[in-house]
């Protein structure tokens, strides 16, 4: 795969989301700028094909099922409070079985991705560190899926103010 990503996946606009037409979009592009990741961390980092894939199928599972396909955000605009909502309340409840191998895969993935992103310009660098420092956060994450597992009665209102999804 080439290098130089064409300007349709440099273009932050092309990721913005208003209808179901930019959706569609926004999904196809993002799949191949993960094919663009995917292939730099092979050729330009020497990274082993299969955790060059697991981390691109990471960041696939967070950008194209969360910020796409539910909450419609542009990825290349990311606020990196979106990290912790996903993890630490979204992939609990949307997950049939929600485990920290899982999570952890996803975090690491999203964590590549958006460091990859920095160092091609066409996210912020301190941004990315944010976002990193919100996938550092395995044990509160452990936590919360924990407390997840062991809601009782009406406790589900409690455990979701504590990571609050906006919109729920």
């Amino acid at each position: 795969m080439s290098h130089k990503m064409p300007q349709t996946l440099t273009d932050p606009s092309r990721f913005d989301i208003t209808c179901l037409e930019d959706e569609i979009r926004a999904d196809q592009l993002t799949g191949e700028l993960l094919k663009h990741f995917c292939s730099s961390l092979i050729e330009q980092n020497g990274e082993d094909p299969l955790t060059a894939g697991s981390l691109a199928r990471g960041a696939d599972h967070f950008l194209r099922e969360f910020i796409i396909g539910d909450r419609r955000e542009n990825l290349l605009k990311l606020d990196p409070e979106r990290v912790r909502q996903f993890a630490g309340n979204w992939y609990i409840v949307k997950t049939l079985e929600p485990n920290m191998a899982e999570l952890g895969d996803i975090l690491e993935g999203v964590e590549a991705f958006y460091a990859w992103l920095a160092e091609h310009r066409l996210f912020d660098g301190k941004l990315a560190e944010e976002i990193a420092g919100h996938c550092g956060q395995l044990d509160f994450y452990r936590e919360r899926i924990e407390q997840f597992w062991a809601i009782e009665g009406d406790g589900y209102l409690a455990w979701n103010q504590a990571c609050p999804l906006p919109g729920q």
